[in-house]
């Protein structure tokens, strides 16, 4: 393969702006980029991608994933390598996804474990730890990762009690950890307690198909989780983050918070801008079974405040919470909802989603799709420029993209490792044409050319830009003690 590569008469789209350019690859590297007046010339023996009337993007970072995931009694079904190839097929060449330790488990052990079963992956990844648990062994490990392994958030799951919940004295602990490391704390938000108290009430009262789910977690539950964490996170003088932000109760407390100058970022799933929760209603069991994740699909007006949220700026990025369960495994909660394993496909076909519904309908900018698709990330997580532009020394993560073609989504002809698509059917315009990992080609014109282990971990350093900010408002919020007189006995 050669390790010259120039893109040639494309329109370069950054989260900033957008002109017509050439770019040229050295070594994995993007190594030039023409002006707008005059182009590049090919290097002898490099290959040349035609890119007339295509977008040349940053490839996409999905911040949320789960692959190879233990979970509910089974084992996701991507793997890191199915999995990363698909995401090579939508247009995404990163993946960030998540250590879970098991409760008492060390996070150090956990990590390892997860780092080996990554070592497939056919593009770029990196982790977010969760905390579970909390000892001083834990405020050590959270050291080593962020100092030795290039760990930069950790994730907290204020849901699933019995299991892997956070309750408020894991989080104050965990957050103040994350502080003294300059890492981002992020969180899922759903009341774990009144999830557990609704879904036995639910169940009680002889709804145990996956009907059964969204009621058990309405949108209250996460809008107070969200608050909850906000607070905790103000008070502590710490940057948060909210992923899947699914409804309209925690979209206005992520809201109010940044209206007050707080440092909150959030996320949401392509799924919950586009599908609403009349699928769990569905007849066929499988149907709407496949549909289950957590937080749940939401009634179709929480979908405006949603797309209002990423055009506004209230919500930064979109990931997928990728989490693959095939039908036989869906069916371990036939005759009870909260045996369902929650999780959804969505790795391939988000980028595809988003320009579809969110460019061509004027929700979004070429530029803001670019944002919420892979800068922003890049931002957050504090891996850019490396990742998420298109500026010279960057990874050559790049995705040719052709904004005419089309496709219609559906489970015989995806990538992904699973028997469903909760997109089944829906015809979207735009879809990669090509797609580059550190500038090799992984994906062209609908074929595949991914390969085991040539992707690599991505450290993450701690004290991203915006901590800097952090920190001088935490010192000028700093208690200060009275000086006084004190009286004498005497006196009193």
């Amino acid at each position: 393969m050669s390790k010259h590569l120039l893109i040639r008469g494309g329109t370069l789209v950054t989260a900033d702006d957008e002109r017509r350019a050439d770019l040229l690859v050295i070594d994995g590297k993007i190594a030039a980029v023409s002006t707008a007046d005059e182009g590049l010339d090919a290097p002898a023996g490099a290959r040349v991608i035609d890119a007339g009337g295509a977008y040349v993007m940053p490839g996409g970072i999905d911040p949320h994933t789960h692959m190879e995931l233990p979970f509910m009694g089974t084992v996701a079904s991507e793997d890191f390598f199915t999995g990363t190839s698909a995401a090579a097929a939508g247009g995404t060449t990163m993946a960030i996804d998540f250590v879970i330790p098991s409760p008492k488990e060390p996070l150090l052990d956990a990590y390892t474990k997860w780092r080996g079963w990554a070592e497939k992956a056919a593009c770029d990844y990196s982790f977010h730890v969760a905390v579970t648990w909390w000892d001083e062994s834990v405020h050590a490990d959270m050291g080593t990762l962020a100092a030795e392994h290039g760990v930069n958030s950790f994730k907290h799951f204020m849901a699933y009690k019995g299991a892997i919940m956070c309750d408020d004295e894991v989080l104050v602990n965990s957050f103040t950890r994350a502080g003294e490391l300059g890492a981002l704390c992020t969180v899922h938000a759903e009341n774990g307690e009144l999830v557990w108290a609704l879904q036995q009430r639910v169940f009680e009262a002889g709804i145990t198909g996956p009907e059964g789910h969204p009621r058990s977690r309405p949108p209250e539950v996460e809008g107070e989780a969200a608050n909850r964490a906000i607070r905790i996170a103000e008070v502590l003088g710490v940057p948060v983050y909210l992923v899947h932000t699914s409804c309209i109760d925690a979209l206005e407390a992520v809201t109010r918070a940044r209206l007050e100058g707080q440092r909150v970022f959030a996320e949401v799933l392509a799924q919950h801008l586009v599908i609403d929760d009349s699928v769990y209603r569905d007849r066929d069991w499988d149907r709407a079974a496949h549909h289950v994740m957590s937080p749940p699909f939401r009634p179709k007006h929480h979908q405006d405040a949603l797309w209002a949220g990423l055009a506004s700026g209230m919500l930064q990025t979109t990931a997928t919470d990728h989490c693959c369960f095939c039908t036989p495994q869906k069916r371990m909660g036939l005759d009870d909802f909260r045996k369902i394993p929650n999780g959804t496909n969505g790795i391939e076909d988000r980028m595809a989603v988003l320009w579809h519904h969110g460019v061509r309908s004027g929700k979004l900018t070429p530029s803001e799709f670019v944002a919420v698709t892979s800068t922003n990330a890049a931002k957050i997580f504090n891996v850019y420029p490396r990742k998420g532009s298109l500026a010279v020394g960057a990874d050559a993560d790049i995705v040719v993209w052709d904004p005419k073609r089309e496709r219609t989504i559906s489970a015989a002809t995806h990538n992904q490792n699973i028997d469903f698509s909760i997109y089944e059917g829906m015809e979207v315009i735009g879809a990669p044409a090509y797609t580059l990992s550190r500038g090799r080609v992984v994906y062209e014109d609908g074929q595949l050319k991914t390969e085991k282990g040539t992707g690599r971990y991505v450290d993450r350093p701690c004290h991203a830009p915006y901590w800097a900010a952090q920190r001088l408002r935490n010192e000028g919020a700093k208690a200060t003690a009275v000086e006084r007189t004190l009286p004498t006995p005497e006196e009193g």
